[in-house]
C-alpha cells in the first residue's frame, strides 16, 4: 500500500471498520453502489454532516453516493460499504483486475464482472489500480505513481482537490507552517521590522500620557479655575508635544514598515517566479495561466497589504490594548472588568464564524481565478472568437463567470453587513457599562472631573484595539487564504528537478535511449520499450502516425519529462545527471508551436543569445531564410511582432524561430514539423539551410512531409508506442511496411491534390 493508503486503512480500522481483517497489499476506495446497506449507529452518528452533503448531490443513473472499501490481496477482494462487509469476492491465480468505464462512472472488473464502481474523477487512480495489481501479481516492486500525489481528495480529511493543490486541501493546510513560511520569506527585512516593532512601543507608550496630562488639565486648572497661566500653557504644550511626537514616531514607523513589507513581497514574487520557472511541464499543466498569474499578482498583494496595513495596526493595537488594560487595572479594576466584559463575547463570535468566513473567502478565491483564466484564454485567443464569430457567446460565458463571483461577493460581504454591526453593538455595552460606572462614582464617591476625562481617553484608546479585533477576522482569513495558496504553490513538487552535484559538461552529441517507457496519466504507455542510438553528427528523421510519441520522444531527449522506466543518456551519462541549465543551454529546439515574445523581431532572435551581435543574428536569420521578408518590414529587424508574433504570419514566424534555434548553435538540434509553416520555395531553402547546419551536430527531426527528411541519415518509424521500423528511405520502402503506406498515401494525396 502507499503511505496514503495506509493510513486511510489505520484511520478507518480505528473508526471501526475492517474488523478483524488483516492490512491488504492495495486498497481502494468507491462512491458508487446499486446495494443498499444499513450503516450501523456508529457510522451515522461519526457521518451525520457528510450524509447530508451527500444527499444533496446527484449520482449516476441507477446508482446510489455511498463510502465504499475495497481491501485487495492477490487471491480475493473485500468490500466494504459505509462502515459494514458486503461480501468477499475470490480471484483465480493470475486473474487481472480491468479498469472499464461507461457514461458517467468507472468500474473496477475482475472476470467480466464489476467489483466496484466510482464517479469518473476516480478514473486515473482505477487505471493505475489494475497496474499497480498486475505488478503485484507479477512480483514488481511497489513504486511512487505520478498519480498518487494528483488525488481527488484530501489525504487527511478527504474533501475534493480543486485543481493543482497537492496532497492536502486549504482547509487541513497548518496554519502554523504558513506563518513560518512567511517568517522565513522575511528574511532580509526582519532587522526593519524589528526596528518598527520597537517604534510601536515607543507610539504606545507616549499615546499612554495624553490621558494623564488630560486629567491634570482639568483638575489642577480647569475644574479649581486655576489662574496659573504658565503652568496651563505648559501643560498644553505637553499634550501638544505628545501629539506631535507620536505622529512623528508614527511617520517613521510607517515608512519603515512600508519599505520591509515591499521587500518582503518582492522577494515572495521572485521566489514564485522561480518556483514556477523551475516546475517541470507537467506540473505547470496542471495549473491555468490565469491560476498562476492570480498567485503571483493578486495573492502577493493581498499579503502585502496586510503587511503593510493591518499588521502594522494588529501590533500597535495588541500593544495599545494591553496597555491601557494594564493602566485601567491599576486605577481601577472594577471599571476594567467592565469595559473588557464584551471581549469574551466578541472572541467567541470571532472563533464560531471564522471557519465559514473562510470557506466563503476559498470560494471567491476559486471563483476569481476561474473569471482570470478565462481572460486570459480569450484575449490571447481573441483571433479564434473572432474568426468563428463567438463574441456574444464568449460575453454570455464571461457574464455567468462574472456573476458567479459577485453573488459569492455579495454573500460575503451580506455576512459582514451583520456581523460587523453585531460586534459594534456589543462593544457599545461596554461604553455604556463606563457612563453608568463613571456617573456612579462621580455623584456617590466624589471622582473628580479630571479622573473622569482621563478615564474616557483611556477606554476610547482601547475601544480602538477592540474595534479593531472585531474586523480583523476578515483581513486575517483573507490574507491566511491568499498566503496558503502562494505557499502551496512553492511546496509543489518538481517532477524534474536537478541532483545534487549536477554535471555542467560540454556535450558531444551522443544519444542513447536504453528500454525506455512513459505515459501522462498512468493508463496507457505512450513509448514503451524504446531503443535507439544516435550518434555524433547523424540526422534522425521520427515518422509515424499522430499521437505515437514522436513529440513525446524529443520531449525525453529534452528532459521536458523524466521518463517512467530506463534511461536517456547524452554521451554515455544519464541526463538526469546534468544540471538542466547545461544540458538545455545546448539544445536548440523548433517546435511544431511557433512562439515570439512580444517585442522586436531583433530581440526575438537575440533571445538565445543575449550577448550575440548584430551580424550573428542577420546571418542567422540569412540561413533560416528570414533576412529577406525582416528587411521590407517598416522597420526591419526593430520591428514589433505584437503579442505571440500575431502581426507575423505562419511562415513568418517559424523563419524567426528557426534562425532563433540556429543562432543558439546548439549541439544536439530538435526539428519538430519545423517546415510546417512554409510554402513549397521556403522549404527549399531551409532543407539548404538544414542541410549545411547538421554537419557535425546532431539532429532530430519530425516532419509531416516525408519528403523534408530526405537528408536523415536514418530513418525511425514509431507505432503503437515502439520503434517498429528503421533504416534509410530506400531501405523502408523496400520493406514495404508502414513506413512505406505512409509515403504511400501521402503521395496519393498531393496527386489529388494537383489534379483539383
Amino acid at each position: 500500500m502507499t503511505e496514503k493508503e495506509q493510513s486511510l486503512f489505520d484511520k478507518l480500522k480505528k473508526d471501526g471498520w475492517f474488523d478483524g481483517e488483516e492490512a491488504p497489499d492495495l486498497l481502494a476506495s468507491f462512491d458508487l453502489s446499486r446495494e443498499r446497506v444499513t450503516p450501523p449507529e456508529w457510522y451515522v452518528s461519526q457521518n451525520k454532516k457528510k450524509n447530508k452533503k451527500e444527499k444533496q448531490q446527484v449520482p449516476a443513473e441507477g446508482l446510489a453516493l455511498c463510502e465504499g472499501i475495497a481491501l485487495i490481496w492477490p487471491d480475493r477482494v473485500s468490500l466494504w460499504q459505509n462502515g459494514v462487509k458486503l461480501r468477499d469476492v475470490s480471484l483465480s491465480e493470475g486473474e487481472r483486475l480491468v479498469c472499464e468505464i461507461t457514461e458517467g462512472s468507472v468500474s473496477i472488473m475482475a472476470a467480466k464482472s464489476i467489483l466496484f464502481t466510482s464517479r469518473m474523477k476516480s478514473k486515473t487512480n482505477y487505471y493505475l489500480l489494475a497496474k499497480r495489481f498486475a505488478d503485484l501479481l507479477d512480483g514488481k516492486e511497489e513504486i511512487e505513481r505520478k498519480s498518487d500525489e494528483r488525488s481527488a481528495t484530501c489525504i487527511k480529511c478527504g474533501r475534493p482537490l480543486f485543481g493543482a493543490q497537492g496532497p492536502v486541501c486549504a482547509h487541513c493546510r497548518s496554519k502554523k507552517r504558513v506563518f513560518k513560511q512567511l517568517w522565513d520569506v522575511m528574511k532580509g527585512s526582519r532587522w526593519l521590522i524589528l526596528f518598527s516593532m520597537f517604534l510601536f512601543f515607543a507610539v504606545t507608550a507616549i499615546n499612554l500620557l495624553a490621558p494623564r496630562y488630560n486629567r491634570i488639565l482639568v483638575d489642577d486648572y480647569i475644574e479649581p479655575r486655576n489662574d496659573a497661566l504658565t503652568g496651563f500653557i505648559v501643560v498644553i504644550l505637553s499634550i501638544l508635544a505628545v501629539n506631535l511626537l507620536s505622529r512623528a514616531v508614527s511617520i517613521i514607523r510607517s515608512r519603515i514598515l512600508i519599505t520591509a513589507s515591499n521587500g518582503v513581497i518582492i522577494r515572495l514574487r521572485d521566489t514564485v517566479f522561480q518556483k514556477v520557472e523551475k516546475l517541470s511541464v507537467s506540473n505547470v499543466s496542471r495549473h491555468t495561466a490565469g491560476n498562476l498569474m492570480h498567485r503571483i499578482n493578486n495573492d502577493t498583494s493581498v499579503i502585502q497589504q496586510f503587511l503593510t496595513n493591518q499588521f502594522a495596526s494588529l501590533v500597535e493595537q495588541i500593544l495599545m490594548f494591553i496597555g491601557v488594560g494594564t493602566v485601567l487595572f491599576i486605577y481601577d479594576w472594577k471599571l476594567a472588568l467592565m469595559i473588557l466584559g464584551p471581549m469574551p463575547v466578541v472572541f467567541f463570535l470571532n472563533m464560531y464564524f471564522h471557519k465559514r468566513v473562510r470557506r466563503v473567502y476559498r470560494s471567491q478565491w476559486e471563483r476569481s481565478s476561474r473569471v482570470e483564466t478565462f481572460l486570459h484564454d480569450i484575449f490571447s485567443g481573441i483571433r479564434v472568437v473572432k474568426a468563428f464569430g463567438t463574441e456574444e457567446r464568449e460575453n454570455e460565458r464571461f457574464d455567468k463567470l462574472a456573476h458567479d463571483e459577485c453573488e459569492v461577493q455579495i454573500r460575503n460581504e451580506k455576512f459582514f453587513a451583520v456581523f460587523s454591526p453585531l460586534i459594534t453593538f456589543m462593544m457599545g455595552l461596554g461604553e455604556i457599562l463606563l457612563i453608568f460606572y463613571t456617573g456612579y462614582m462621580c455623584l456617590q464617591y466624589g471622582m473628580t472631573l479630571g479622573e473622569i476625562s482621563m478615564f474616557t481617553s483611556y477606554v476610547s484608546l482601547i475601544y480602538g484595539p477592540l474595534q479593531f479585533f472585531a474586523r480583523l477576522l476578515r483581513s486575517f482569513t483573507n490574507m491566511i487564504n491568499s498566503a496558503s495558496k502562494v505557499f502551496e504553490l512553492l511546496d509543489e513538487k518538481v517532477d524534474v528537478a536537478d541532483v545534487d552535484n549536477a554535471i555542467s559538461r560540454p556535450i558531444e552529441g551522443t544519444i542513447e535511449l536504453r528500454n525506455v517507457a512513459f505515459d501522462y496519466d498512468e493508463r496507457n504507455a505512450v513509448l514503451k520499450n524504446i531503443n535507439l542510438t544516435v550518434k555524433p553528427g547523424e540526422m534522425i528523421g521520427i515518422v509515424g502516425k499522430s499521437g505515437v510519441g514522436k513529440s513525446t520522444l524529443i520531449n525525453l531527449v529534452m528532459r521536458m519529462y523524466d521518463v517512467d522506466e530506463g534511461e536517456v543518456l547524452i554521451d554515455g551519462i544519464n541526463i538526469k545527471d546534468y544540471s538542466q541549465e547545461s544540458l538545455r543551454s545546448q539544445i536548440g529546439a523548433v517546435l511544431q508551436e511557433t512562439f515570439l515574445f512580444s517585442g522586436s523581431i531583433y530581440d526575438n532572435i537575440a533571445y538565445a543569445k543575449p550577448t550575440a551581435t548584430k551580424e550573428e543574428i542577420i546571418a542567422a536569420a540569412k540561413l533560416a531564410g528570414a533576412h529577406q521578408f525582416i528587411v521590407k518590414l517598416p522597420d526591419g529587424y526593430n520591428t514589433k511582432v505584437g503579442e505571440r508574433g500575431y502581426t507575423l504570419s505562419g511562415g513568418e514566424r517559424q523563419r524567426v524561430t528557426i534562425a532563433r534555434a540556429l543562432l543558439h548553435d546548439p549541439r544536439i538540434l530538435i526539428l519538430d514539423e519545423a517546415t510546417s509553416a512554409l510554402d513549397t520555395e521556403t522549404e527549399k531553402q531551409i532543407q539548404d539551410a538544414l542541410a549545411i547546419l547538421i554537419k557535425n551536430r546532431t539532429t532530430l527531426a519530425i516532419a509531416h512531409r516525408l519528403s523534408t527528411l530526405r537528408n536523415a541519415t536514418r530513418l525511425i518509424v514509431l507505432a503503437e508506442g515502439t520503434i517498429a521500423e528503421e533504416g534509410t528511405h530506400e531501405e523502408l520502402m523496400a520493406k514495404k511496411g508502414i513506413y512505406y503506406e505512409l509515403v504511400m498515401a501521402q503521395r496519393q494525396m498531393l496527386s489529388t491534390k494537383k489534379e483539383n
